[in-house]
């Protein structure tokens, strides 16, 4: 199985370099990085085509809204999961992370979205973060696995690419919460899941 790995991003070559790199340590599992670019005034282009495997730059007039970046980047993703990170996250012990991510689809052929447990990097982390993230993450467990109410945020989303495609993507008309919106459209026609087990840094 190939995951494409899909980072919509805007400015951000602040942070975008240390993310793809810590991609590269994924070697145990075939897989691409797709940058989908919405068109960066600063080093973020020249960074993304340094590291990823595609980069792919907005050509739109109007402002392009975070939607149809993660759509312009899966539109020329080739894995059977599409997984679509923010820019700023980490993920430890990512070959270990993926071959726990991919079994939990094989295992239950009913699921179609997967998001997991976020946790912001332990040394920037105040108190009022730990209480929110702890909040949050059980939140989007309650929603998921028990009330099975699709529930996600945009900071990592994987998805069978089959299912993302036949319902179209994320609505390219929301300026925001389109991750959320997209995670309920997927609780319709299959399951979702919040993995505790599973964990990235922002």
């Amino acid at each position: 199985m190939k995951i494409s790995i899909i980072i919509p991003t805007l400015n951000e070559e602040k942070i975008l370099e240390q993310t793809l790199k810590s991609l590269r340590q994924l070697n145990t599992i075939p897989h691409e990085v797709i940058v989908s670019d919405g068109k960066s005034k600063d080093r973020t282009i020249e960074l993304a085509n340094r590291y990823a495997d595609k980069v792919m730059v907005y050509g739109g007039q109007k402002r392009q809204t975070i939607g149809m970046g993660r759509n312009l980047g899966a539109s020329v993703a080739t894995g059977e999961y599409l997984v679509f990170l923010d820019a700023d996250m980490h993920i430890p012990d990512i070959n270990n992370f993926f071959k726990k991510a991919l079994d939990l689809f094989e295992k239950n052929k009913k699921l179609v979205g997967l998001t997991v447990y976020l946790q912001v990097f332990p040394e920037m982390a105040s108190l009022p973060d730990k209480i929110v993230f702890w909040a949050v993450n059980r939140i989007f467990y309650l929603m998921n696995n028990i009330l099975g109410l699709g529930v996600s945020s945009g900071e990592f989303q994987m998805i069978r690419t089959e299912v993302f495609n036949k319902l179209h993507g994320y609505d390219e008309r929301l300026a925001v919460a389109e991750d959320n919106e997209f995670f309920r459209r997927l609780s319709a026609v299959g399951q979702t899941r919040a993995e505790p087990s599973l964990v990235v840094f922002h």
